[in-house]
């Protein structure tokens, strides 16, 4: 981290300030304990809130915190009263406005300095201090760093619970590629406050309701194979997403699925969103395959090299079309 930025933010946190920190719209493991960490972290010294665009899953009740966090959708009027009296703003774990859906106009228009902590690629230059860095395995990693800056005595357990789970979320249990000796260093000095590895296993990836596990197995049905190309994709009608009792958050995961076949490189997810008259996308890959290229490219979208989203409003039939004729096309670059 640059440490002349660090200083200059430790200097405009000497005194109380008020702040709100900011996840990216439908936030994960990552965005959520970054934002929730800051906020055990701040509570003693500074008015603090967690305003998130949209509910985030059921599944993240487990964070320390979680019960604070204001809903924008729904608590309008509060959240306009925090923005207005805002003094710093935090954005975490997204370098776009636009992931931030309904509260990126606040966002753009409050004159509340703004601090944009984040590991995506290509950056949007919207905020005054940018903290910005790819090559780290999750922001929760760089939460730690700039917690340890500011004043690592305040790590206590809630603090620790909230940034290993991002990290272990977003490393994939620490086996994704962009995990370094350094992530499991940090995981290690975050254990070393009481946190309890088991449980977060469990509420993470052992919690299945029998709704969700016919969920995934329609998912795991539905995949298709793009003839002659290392890719899978599978489909998640609204239909499938009626019969399920779908929630936010089912889906979590079913994606990588694909990716557990031999030989395949990249695999998609297909949601459809009948209400926001839109198809949600989410791309996975291994390799040298870059989905956040091909996702920003043809469904405006973006992400990490080898796991990103995007959107299309076309119907399922004709994205379903669209993405096969958009992959041979780009498989076709991506081989010559």
């Amino acid at each position: 981290m640059d440490k002349k930025i660090l200083k200059s933010i430790k200097s405009i946190l000497s005194t109380n300030k008020k702040i709100i920190l900011i996840p990216h719209s439908s936030p994960d493991a990552d965005a959520l304990g970054s934002c929730l960490a800051l906020f055990h972290f701040f509570k003693n010294d500074h008015t603090v809130s967690v305003i998130s665009p949209n509910e985030f899953t059921e599944i993240l009740n487990f964070l320390p915190g979680s019960e604070n966090v204001i809903i924008y959708e729904s608590q309008k009027e509060k959240s306009d009263v925090l923005f207005n009296e805002a003094e710093i703003i935090f954005t975490l774990d997204f370098n776009s406005l636009g992931r931030a859906k309904n509260v990126s106009y606040k966002i753009s228009k409050s004159s509340a300095k703004v601090i944009m902590i984040d590991h995506h690629e290509n950056p949007d230059d919207y905020a005054d201090f940018m903290i910005s860095n790819s090559k780290m395995s999750s922001t929760s990693e760089m939460i730690y760093d700039f917690i340890s800056y500011i004043d690592s005595n305040k790590i206590d357990n809630n603090i620790a619970t909230c940034l290993y789970t991002g990290i272990v979320a977003d490393t994939g249990s620490f086996r994704f590629p962009s995990t370094t000796s350094r992530t499991l260093l940090v995981g290690s000095k975050l254990i070393d406050h009481d946190v309890d590895v088991t449980y977060i296993f469990e509420k993470l990836h052992n919690n299945f309701q029998f709704d969700r596990l016919k969920l995934l197995g329609t998912t795991i049905n539905n995949f298709k194979r793009v003839d002659g190309l290392p890719v899978l994709y599978t489909l998640i009608t609204d239909e499938d997403q009626k019969s399920s009792n779908f929630k936010k958050g089912d889906s979590e995961g079913f994606v990588n699925f694909g990716l557990s076949v031999e030989g395949i490189l990249c695999s998609v997810l297909f949601i459809e969103k009948k209400e926001d008259e839109l198809i949600k996308i989410s791309f996975r890959s291994k390799g040298d395959f870059k989905v956040n290229i091909f996702a920003s490219r043809y469904f405006n979208g973006g992400g990490h090299i080898h796991a990103a989203g995007g959107i299309s409003k076309l119907n399922l039939i004709d994205t379903e079309k669209k993405f096969i004729s958009d992959i041979k096309q780009y498989l076709k670059e991506y081989y010559d």
